[in-house]
């Protein structure tokens, strides 16, 4: 057990599965109280169990308005205020072009990039300046997946977002960084074939997927004093499958 993050207070959306989970779970294990947020309480019943302590809960999908609110106001109310935030929550609908419906698109678009953009936006009363921000991308935002086209164009905008925020936010010193991963044996890749699966694997000079707790090492990073010189930037998670 580290202290990196020792006295902080940190939010992780999509923290009840995958690479939120075990980056809460490393975040409490280096000091910090952590905020999890899901749209299944089943699931956050189990997560907040695994973790044990140092964790809250808090029903709700970032989607929502309505949720958001809710959110925020427990943070302010239990904890006061916000160091880190890990906007991780994210939806993969598979559609080819030509397949495309406006109810795919309004979901995708929906949760990847306006809930995430007002994740951010809603979160910066509370968060103390120094801080950081951390997005989750996918190296989707550079392939050309053709089963990927709303996704992968919602992950190429969080990488705009990552630019435009830090340049918004220079005055109040808060860093904020895309995490992009490859691709990662979590929930999100559950509808995905064999066959899918196995040539995501083969993209990668690592030959493999990712487990997502090699994932969340790094957003414990880009979350921590470590990075402070880090900004702006898009960090490939990704067993070098964009990059070859």
């Amino acid at each position: 057990m580290g202290a990196s993050l020792q006295g902080k207070v940190a939010v992780i959306t999509g923290g009840s599965s995958g690479i939120g989970l075990e980056a809460a779970r490393l975040f409490v294990e280096e000091g910090a109280f952590v905020f999890i947020t899901g749209r299944r309480q089943s699931e956050l019943d189990r997560a907040t169990s695994e973790i044990g302590r140092n964790v809250r809960a808090v029903q709700g999908d970032i989607a929502s308005s309505t949720d958001r609110q809710r959110l925020y106001e427990i943070v302010e109310a239990e904890a006061g205020h916000i160091d880190v935030l890990f906007a991780n929550a994210g939806v993969g609908d598979v559609a080819r072009i030509g397949l495309i419906t406006e109810a795919h698109f309004d979901h995708i678009v929906g949760v990847n990039l306006k809930g995430t953009l007002f994740t951010v936006q809603e979160a910066l009363p509370l968060f103390r300046d120094g801080g950081s921000i951390i997005l989750t991308g996918s190296i989707a935002g550079v392939k050309g997946f053709g089963e990927l086209v709303v996704y992968s164009a919602t992950k190429a905008a969080l990488r705009s977002l990552a630019r435009t925020c830090t340049t918004g936010l220079k005055d109040r010193k808060i860093r904020v960084n895309l995490l992009s991963p490859g691709t990662t044996d979590t929930p999100i890749i559950a509808p995905m074939t064999d066959d899918m699966k196995a040539g995501f694997a083969d993209l990668a000079p690592a030959g493999r997927l990712a487990h997502p707790a090699e994932i969340a090492t790094v957003a414990l990073f880009l979350a921590s004093d470590a990075s402070s010189f880090v900004t702006g930037v898009e960090v490939f998670a990704d067993g070098g499958a964009a990059q070859v």
